[in-house]
């Protein structure tokens, strides 16, 4: 990736592994607008070159803070008009994670407030830090969660569990996460970003095109009914026969070796 950032870090791992880092620690990495701008910037690229990565670790730097959501400094006195075009970069950025045909997983170092924690909760899967705590507390600022938090945290938790966390606003801590299904793994603090690497590199060790089209038919499946589902699925499954990885894949398991895929 040749873009360069001001509050982003990015470090590639082999195999093919981007890994984001939010760049603001001395605010607790929150977002103000360059920083929502470069998330969005750098998930288009991720959408419009999927082939260049594998897979995509977003964290945030030093150990107190994931992302502590929007910078309320910032905001601090900000018109109705300016915070709506503000808001709708968030937007732009929710809707090209959606589009991300490349696995993204979220590792939560620290504190994931409000935008923060909605966009950990927009990556394929979390793991957290044991020191993670993570609030969605728009309500008692006079707002709502706006960044696809209660269309994600339902689908992780349940109705139920979401509408006590968005509407008390309270936190939970990263075992209780754990528990109801929100994150996938607790690790500890300075194992987290090693924890998230070894199964980056499982999944980008995998045939990519096969990774993605899973990726894409299980996103389905929140969406669409069971028979509708399992239709783009058999769509999805079909652009993997004629690849050479399909090939490949069977060609290793005969030859008893591990195969190498190339993504065509």
């Amino acid at each position: 990736m040749k873009m360069s950032f001001e509050t982003l870090e990015i470090d590639i791992h082999d195999p093919k592994i981007a890994v984001v880092t939010m760049n603001r620690p001395h605010a607790l990495n929150s977002m103000n607008t360059k920083m929502m701008e470069e998330l969005r910037d750098v998930f288009q690229e991720f959408y419009l070159s999927p082939d260049e990565t594998n897979c995509i670790i977003l964290t945030g730097k030093g150990t107190r803070g994931f992302c502590a959501g929007a910078d309320l400094k910032e905001r601090d006195g900000m018109s109705a008009a300016t915070w709506k075009r503000q808001h709708a970069i968030i937007e732009q950025c929710i809707r090209h994670i959606f589009a991300c045909p490349v696995p993204i997983i979220a590792a939560v170092n620290g504190a994931a407030f409000g935008g923060g924690f909605e966009i950990a909760l927009a990556m394929d899967f979390i793991y957290a830090s044991e020191t993670a705590k993570m609030a969605l507390p728009e309500v008692t600022r006079g707002i709502m969660p706006g960044a696809a938090g209660p269309q994600n945290l339902p689908r992780a938790c349940g109705v139920r569990r979401a509408k006590e966390l968005i509407l008390t606003g309270q936190a939970i801590d990263a075992n209780q996460a754990l528990e109801w299904g929100i994150v996938n793994r607790v690790c500890a603090p300075d194992k987290l970003l090693e924890n998230a690497l070894e199964t980056a590199r499982i999944i980008a060790q995998n045939a990519p095109i096969g990774v993605r089209q899973a990726k894409k038919s299980m996103d389905k499946a929140t969406e669409l009914d069971r028979n509708s589902g399992y239709s783009f699925e058999i769509e999805a499954y079909n652009l993997t026969v004629p690849t050479e990885d399909r090939l490949e894949g069977v060609r290793a398991f005969n030859e008893k070796r591990k195969p190498v895929f190339t993504g065509q």
